[in-house]
């Protein structure tokens, strides 16, 4: 079997077309039959149905493209393996993290390291913790962030780091001179803050109701530029980690005010990599500079 093959038959799963494969590759719609009944003569089994819509793929089909898609991104790690040996230090690195810790951490993070790096690439991928997660262990992601992430047997916690989320107010607010706050005083605000989708939110929630308080935000987003505008524009307060809103708060436009210390809503952010698989140059690189990262922003 070619890997040739397996290339052509991930490309005709994830575009569900003869024609649409072929024209991503470069390649005539008969090269891209061949190499399936290549394939289909290999496992002995008919692997897709085709139609006047598309290609459908059979339980055979199915079994081998969740196989030959995991394969055919070890085989990318390996690459770039190999040419870090070479000394080419560059590469790809897919970087995935639900939204909260992609604005507490990746955005500055990569900032800040692509200029280090500057032949290095960077994906980012917004997703759940639970699929950030996931996506390591199907070889989708060299790296994970996560907050509020649930529990996961065997993957390789490199740092872990606890989050406080503070008020966050306009500097002209009221209660901007603050030194804490009251969830009641909280409570009293116009809000801003995430869906309940949001693990965080579901959080807010839980605490509104252990104090038997109504939790009523008036804005409804998981837009983390849309919370910061309307807390620079005094129509709201919301909820975040301070890192969140650094550049906000450094240049004096925003104040992060804590809750009083037994109604702080906490969660540990965890840089979470694949126990089974080794770092290429990059990410292990990346890893590196989160981990001096979370320590001097957190201690």
């Amino acid at each position: 079997m070619q890997l040739k093959a397996l290339i052509y038959f991930d490309e005709l799963v994830r575009t569900n077309s003869m024609r649409a494969a072929a024209e991503n590759l470069n390649v005539a719609p008969t090269a891209i039959s061949r190499q399936i009944e290549n394939l289909e003569e290999h496992f002995g089994a008919q692997l897709v149905e085709r139609s006047n819509r598309g290609v459908k793929l059979t339980a055979a089909g199915e079994l081998v493209a969740a196989r030959a898609g995991r394969t055919l991104r070890e085989l990318e790690h390996v690459q770039q393996l190999v040419d870090d040996l070479k000394g080419l230090q560059r590469g790809q690195v897919t970087i995935y993290a639900n939204g909260a810790a992609v604005a507490t951490l990746i955005a500055p993070v990569l900032a800040e390291f692509s200029l280090q790096y500057p032949m290095l690439r960077f994906s980012v991928v917004i997703t759940t913790a639970r699929g950030a997660i996931e996506a390591l262990f199907s070889a989708e992601a060299d790296i994970a962030v996560t907050l509020f992430a649930p529990e996961f047997a065997g993957v390789n916690v490199r740092m872990r780091r606890e989050i406080v989320y503070d008020v966050i107010l306009s500097a002209r607010h009221p209660a901007a001179s603050a030194k804490s706050l009251t969830l009641k005083e909280l409570a009293a605000f116009p809000l801003a803050l995430p869906d309940k989708s949001f693990a965080v939110r579901q959080a807010f929630d839980q605490l509104f109701a252990a104090a038997k308080l109504p939790l009523d935000p008036v804005f409804v987003t998981g837009a983390l530029e849309l919370l910061k505008e309307l807390v620079l524009r005094d129509a709201a307060v919301t909820l975040l980690p301070a890192l969140s809103v650094k550049r906000e708060l450094d240049s004096g436009a925003m104040v992060a005010v804590p809750l009083i210390e037994k109604e702080a809503v906490r969660t540990p952010m965890e840089l979470c990599t694949a126990p089974d698989r080794p770092l290429s140059f990059a990410a292990g690189k990346l890893v590196d500079f989160i981990e001096r990262f979370m320590h001097s922003e957190t201690t």
